[in-house]
């Protein structure tokens, strides 16, 4: 395949170039389709039962993740001035295009009594602005005489209130939702500048908004840096101006056909798919690290270009085939997760780390045969004294002191298990942004003054009509509330029994005292007050029941904890509801964002752990076609799964728990480390044909020849995942830090590990099997002439004149 492969490539290079040309316009063209995704990700498949469960609930009450929080805290709050102009901010907030709804102490409504129809009437606490401070204090008493609003709006200990800000549902899953919250910005920046109050920022619609503006900054941050870090690094290995142009001009156009894949596929730029031209940049170039090294070696052995260029594709198309391929299949393991995020980025990844093989394999040597044979110059870094001594003593450890290597890697697995039990799995709602970033630090301000915004949701079915209106339902919610009071995580809840409360202090009057369920005697006098709760329209009323009066919830807001601390408190909770509504009379459900998050980690967890050992087997698979033996394979994967307990030892050593953002990093690392242990046995066993099976000697010949290019290639991955580590979001954070500390160790384990094994277990390995793989390797000694056949090595003399008329055609 080889042979045909290198014929087409060199006979038809300027039609290939063309070809490629036209694609990359054409995948240019898509990409201008692609757009930043807006919708919130969705962790579940549409059939799990929770997800189920909570699209019900959206459809019976709405949204529950479309409110923005606007918080504040000043001494200043109740000052004339100062509170007028939060209601003008109010009512100039509630005209801005997209804002559904404002709620605030410059807005609030209570509960009049109007005994000539015997009905509650919605009024605003207030009708019309202050004028004098005395009005002011006379508002602020009433306020304050509404224990509703405690804890709900207002925080009268701390002088802290906040405005919640409904959203339109539409607007908050497109593009227009980066215009609407910047024109809320804009209009709370004003009164902040005026009277100079801190304001904070949160809510579920503001934090995704942010967030995606930081994806777009950093998509083409990394993407510049990635280029850089690959520029910096082929010139350090290379010292030639045209070693680093044409990997770069590769590395470009893989890029491109990546956006116009992700274009034609109708995929959107998410915060993983977000990383993808990096990663092929840095993929990219390694691919041309070991294709440029293997043409200057071949050239240095005998001084021909075109017979060089021949080689490179021949003699490691089959191992940098297979490296691609591992680890393509390390990103498309996520494939299987049943995660949308997932499933494109695994999609996307692996078409394209092919797609960038295929560039590679076919751009390095039509580009080269365009360019004058390389000069002493150019190919001296393969005799770069610092690294052949570093090889040298290499292989001197390998030679004498391999009961000092199996040492020090025996004690990084004791090391690793114990840092492995140290592993936590956990997640945060809010959990990739820095704890020191502006947008964290608010939502401390909500913690520490309202618990908290993060919505968790209580639905009941009373499974028949009015079951709500029942006062033995709304007791039984009364009792399950004061289960939540409990727990310092929640807010004080809300629902219809809070809104009954209501109603009795407004039955008296407004009396503060009187804010509790009404008695056998009182409830018949009150209930007749409420309002109809029918109607399309979102009111306070009909926004905790149904029409049909059979379901209602209870709302509470939470602090943004951990996945452990929310299943600990829905373990806990679950007894408490069903002591308190009987499953045989009631269908109550735990849901909302937190709830779905919840489950949403935990189902990516074990199907990423499914994906990872899916990798793993699919890899040593692979391996199997490369070696046909299972000794081989056994040995090969080794020093790359010690990595793997090195990093998650690492982890928890460092507290980082495993989660979504964490656990991917696995599959990468290995689909990636693997490749320098691909093309090491390569070279080893075409080394064992050339030496007459001589373990020992080829061993050591492979080591040092592919020893610069396993170096080179694994400082380009050390340093292009490394300006992961700069990124805003922790698991980017994460997957930088860990893909190369994953990396690293790969490269010792490859460079010392695999081959003291395979000297120690020389007679055990080296079998019939591993000599008759069934993907075959070119011998040293064979040589292709310019069609591309194989030719006896006594032709030798007529290759050499025939491949330098070939070279000479090409110039």
């Amino acid at each position: 395949m080889w042979n045909f492969l290198v014929r087409f490539i060199l006979r038809n290079r300027l039609g290939n170039l063309i070809a490629i040309i036209l694609i990359t316009l054409f995948m240019g063209y898509k990409a201008l389709d692609v757009h930043l995704s807006y919708e919130m990700a969705q962790m579940l498949p549409d059939s799990d039962t929770t997800i189920v469960a909570y699209n019900k609930f959206k459809q019976t009450f709405g949204q529950d993740g479309s409110v923005v929080f606007i918080g504040i805290r000043d001494d200043k709050l109740f000052t004339l001035d100062v509170f007028n102009d939060w209601l003008d901010l109010t009512e100039r907030l509630r005209k801005v295009d997209g804002v559904q709804e404002v709620l605030s102490i410059g807005k609030l409504y209570t509960l009049v009594k109007n005994d000539s129809i015997r009905k509650f009437d919605f009024k605003p606490v207030f009708d019309h602005r202050p004028e004098t401070q005395a009005e002011m204090d006379s508002i602020k008493s009433l306020i304050f005489s509404l224990p509703f609003y405690e804890g709900l709006i207002i925080n009268k200990e701390n002088n802290s209130t906040l405005m919640m800000l409904t959203l339109d549902k539409d607007r908050v899953n497109n593009k227009s939702r980066i215009g609407l919250v910047s024109d809320i910005e804009n209009e709370v920046a004003v009164f902040s500048g005026k009277h100079d109050i801190k304001v904070h920022f949160s809510g579920m619609p503001y934090i995704r908004t942010k967030t995606m503006k930081m994806v777009q900054k950093e998509l083409l941050m990394f993407t510049l840096l990635a280029l850089l870090v690959a520029s910096l690094v082929l010139f350090f290995f290379f010292r030639s101006f045209k070693a680093v142009l044409f990997p770069i001009i590769i590395v470009i156009i893989s890029v491109i056909w990546a956006m116009g894949i992700i274009g034609l596929l109708g995929y959107e730029i998410t915060i993983l798919t977000g990383i993808i031209p990096p990663l092929l940049i840095i993929i990219g170039v390694e691919n041309c690290i070991f294709l440029l090294n293997k043409y200057h070696h071949e050239f240095r052995e005998h001084g021909n270009k075109v017979k060089a260029l021949a080689r490179v594709v021949i003699r490691t198309g089959n191992a940098t085939f297979l490296t691609n391929l591992t680890t393509a299949t390390g990103f498309a393991s996520f494939i299987i997760t049943g995660n949308k995020l997932l499933i494109e980025f695994g999609i996307v990844a692996s078409i394209n780390i092919m797609v960038v093989f295929l560039l590679s394999i076919f751009l390095i040597p039509i580009l080269y045969s365009y360019l004058d044979p390389p000069q002493m110059r150019h190919i001296k870094h393969l005799d770069n004294k610092y690294t052949t001594a570093l090889i040298e003593k290499i292989v001197n450890t390998v030679e004498n002191h391999r009961p000092k290597i199996y040492a020090t890697f025996g004690l990084a697995v004791v090391l690793a298990i114990f840092g492995i039990s140290k592993l936590k799995t956990t997640g945060n709602v809010v959990d990739d942004i820095p704890h020191k970033h502006p947008m964290y630090l608010d939502l401390l301000f909500f913690e520490k003054e309202f618990k908290g915004i993060l919505p968790f949701e209580i639905s009941i079915d009373t499974r028949k009509p009015r079951g709500v209106t029942q006062m033995a339902t709304i007791q039984k919610i009364s009792e399950l509330q004061d289960t939540l009071a409990k727990y310092p995580e929640f807010t004080r809840p809300i629902s219809i029994a809070e809104l009954v409360k209501f109603s009795k202090q407004a039955f008296y009057n407004g009396n503060p005292e009187m804010y509790s369920l009404p008695n056998s005697q009182e409830r018949n006098f009150i209930l007749q007050y409420l309002p109809s709760m029918k109607g399309d329209k979102r009111t306070l009323a009909n926004s905790f029941v149904d029409t049909a009066m059979s379901k209602t919830r209870i709302s509470v807001q939470m602090a943004n904890i951990g996945t452990r601390d929310i299943q600990r408190i829905k373990d806990e909770l679950q007894p408490a509801i069903d002591s308190i509504f009987s499953p045989d009379k009631y269908s109550v459900e735990l849901t909302g964002t937190s709830i779905v998050f919840l489950k949403g980690t935990d189902y990516l967890v074990d199907n990423l752990m499914t994906s990872l050992i899916l990798a793993a087997i699919v890899i040593g698979i692979l391996l199997g076609l490369l070696f046909s033996s299972f000794k081989m394979v056994t040995v090969s994967m080794i020093p790359n799964l010690l990595p793997q307990l090195m990093t998650a030892a690492l982890m928890g050593f460092l507290a980082i728990s495993i989660k979504p953002s964490t656990i991917l990093i696995f599959s990468i690392a290995l689909g990636i480390s693997v490749d320098n242990a691909i093309h090491y046995l390569s070279r080893y066993r075409l080394a064992l044909k050339n030496t007459n099976w001589n373990i020992r000697v080829s061993v050591f010949s492979a080591l040092r020849e592919t020893g610069f290019s396993m170096m080179y290639s694994s400082i380009v991955l050390f340093l292009g995942f490394a300006v992961f580590t700069i990124s805003t979001f922790g698991g980017t954070q994460s997957m930088g830090f860990l893909v190369s500390f994953t990396l690293l160790i790969a490269l010792f384990s490859n460079l010392l590990l695999l081959p003291s094994l395979l000297l120690s277990l020389d007679k055990w390995l080296t079998t019939r099997k591993f000599e008759e793989p069934l993907i075959e390797f070119f011998d040293e000694n064979e040589i292709i002439d310019e069609n591309g056949n194989s030719i006896a090595p006594s032709d030798n003399q007529n290759i050499v004149d025939s491949a330098t008329n070939n070279n000479q055609q090409l110039s």
